[in-house]
């Protein structure tokens, strides 16, 4: 990989299939000289890596030991992200319920509603262009997992400030993320002193093996489920609907049939994956896909390249409704497996059907379409112009 072609630019952040295409013509697992890492495009090789969690260990893959999660933003430990089983199988089931289907199901009137809400607010005109992240993309996501977590929904904006400061963006980083972990110790003591029919109270009252989970421990329950119950879904919707604005034709079809709403979002996960990568560290010296990699070799797994591979998909680089949607690694694989997931096709579901209620056609509103610049790990835009001709 040449230094025009490394993976950490802002130019890839606007196209990365075709640099994913590159490397994984050199090979599936290629190693990057100038960074030592492994970057894992293959579909095969990012299968075999997600399943194998005892070789491909998540521990120490972001820099932060257990002790890191009470410190600086820089070390921050996310439970669940930085653990491994069996101490990964023990803090995911206190959390499981959370997101169970019937859960899901029971949150799905409710969000609906909070979908109309932020739809109403956003246009009252039969016709008009709508930034859809500033409407619906970003708060529908920060206000569900903020009122999951029992916090007022009035903080949702320092919510996305602090999700882009973890992922390694915007202004004042280190000051947004302590900002962010003061704010969260506050409201775990508040959860402890007075407890309520929340998640967060339900972390700091949980126990793992008879003993009570740590201030830090629930920080970093808090702080993974406000990045992964936020950017996924956030990027997730803003893509399926970037993709739905070239295909007129298919929005029409959507507003007919409904039951090709949930194969729209599978192939939206697919095509242009919300999560791009993440990180994994080796235990023991290994082979993927035929190449031997050292012990602690740092692995960057791309989920979306994966998604792109013609070993694994016909015609990968087209949106079909035809192929097998179970197959993708979109929300990742094995016991690492995104938790949320369940919640953010509810809410991209929701979020879409109440849309074709609403509109004859989509288009693209005035003013360019702006990626997310704040990290390569996931893959969304900031600003997302759509005009609409309301039913």
């Amino acid at each position: 990989m040449t230094s025009e072609e490394r993976i950490f630019t802002r130019e890839v952040l606007e196209d990365p299939y075709a640099l994913y295409d590159r490397l994984r013509a050199q090979s599936p697992v290629y190693h990057d000289t100038h960074s030592g890492m492994w970057i894992v495009t293959g579909y095969d090789a990012v299968y075999g890596a997600l399943r194998d969690h005892e070789t491909f260990a998540s521990s120490e893959a972001y820099g932060g030991g257990r002790e890191s999660g009470g410190g600086g933003g820089g070390g921050l430990s996310i439970v669940l992200i930085n653990d491994d089983p069996p101490r990964h199988t023990r803090f995911r089931q206190l959390v499981n319920k959370a997101f169970t289907p019937r859960r899901i199901a029971d949150l799905e009137p409710w969000i609906g509603s909070l979908v109309d809400e932020l739809l109403d607010a956003a246009t009252e005109d039969d016709a008009g262009d709508i930034d859809i992240v500033d409407a619906l993309t970003v708060p529908l996501p920060v206000t569900v997992i903020a009122t999951l977590l029992g916090i007022p929904t009035s903080e949702r904006e320092r919510f996305k400030r602090w999700s882009s400061a973890l992922l390694g963006g915007g202004d004042d980083r280190m000051g947004q993320i302590g900002e962010m972990m003061q704010f969260l110790n506050g409201a775990i003591a508040e959860k402890r002193a007075e407890p309520a029919e929340d998640l967060m109270t339900a972390l700091a009252a949980a126990e793992v093996d008879g003993e009570r989970l740590e201030d830090w421990e629930v920080l970093g329950f808090c702080v993974l489920l406000l990045v992964a119950g936020n950017e996924t879904t956030t990027n997730l919707i803003g893509n399926m609907l970037n993709v739905l604005v070239e295909r007129p034709e298919l929005w029409a079809a959507l507003r007919d049939d409904r039951d090709l709403v949930e194969p729209v979002i599978e192939e939206t996960l697919r095509y242009d994956s919300p999560v791009q990568m993440l990180f994994r560290n080796t235990t023991r010296d290994t082979e993927l896909d035929g190449v031997a990699i050292p012990e602690h070799s740092q692995l960057l797994v791309s989920f979306a390249a994966a998604n792109r591979d013609p070993a694994g998909f016909d015609e990968p680089g087209e949106f079909r409704l035809d192929r097998e949607l179970t197959k993708h690694v979109g929300f990742g694989m094995g016991v690492h497996y995104c938790l949320g997931s369940p919640l953010a096709r509810a809410e991209a579901r929701i979020g879409l059907n109440a849309l074709l209620d609403r509109y004859v056609t989509i288009e693209r509103g005035e003013g360019p379409a702006v990626r997310q610049k704040s990290s390569q790990l996931v893959r969304g835009f900031e600003r997302l112009p759509l005009r609409f001709t309301r039913a």
